[in-house]
C-alpha cells in the first residue's frame, strides 16, 4: 500500500492550538484581538484592535463573537490546520 502524494492547499493533520483557548482569549480580551493573535492571525488580530481603539471600545463586541464563534464551530489556524479541541 502506497501513501498518497502530498497536495498543496490542504494542510496535513490538526492545528497545536487549542479551541477553547482561542475562544476564551476572544471572548476575555477581544479588544485585543488576543483569540486571533493566539491562534496566529495576526492580520485580523491587528484589525480588530484598530477597530476597538478608533470606535473606543464598542468594536470589542467583534472580538467577543468571534471568540463564541470560534467555541461553538472551531475555527482553523494561520496555516488552515483545525483548531483541537
Amino acid at each position: 500500500m502506497t501513501t498518497p502524494p502530498y497536495q498543496p492547499g490542504y494542510p496535513q493533520g490538526v492545528s497545536d492550538k487549542s479551541k477553547v483557548v482561542a475562544g476564551v482569549l476572544g471572548i476575555l480580551l477581544g479588544f485585543f484581538g488576543a483569540g486571533r493573535f493566539y491562534i496566529g492571525d495576526i492580520k485580523i488580530g491587528v484589525l480588530q484592535l484598530v477597530v476597538s481603539v478608533c470606535t473606543l471600545g464598542l468594536g470589542s463586541i467583534w472580538g467577543l463573537i468571534d471568540g463564541i464563534l470560534i467555541l461553538v464551530n472551531g475555527g482553523t489556524d494561520a496555516q488552515g490546520r483545525p483548531l483541537r479541541d
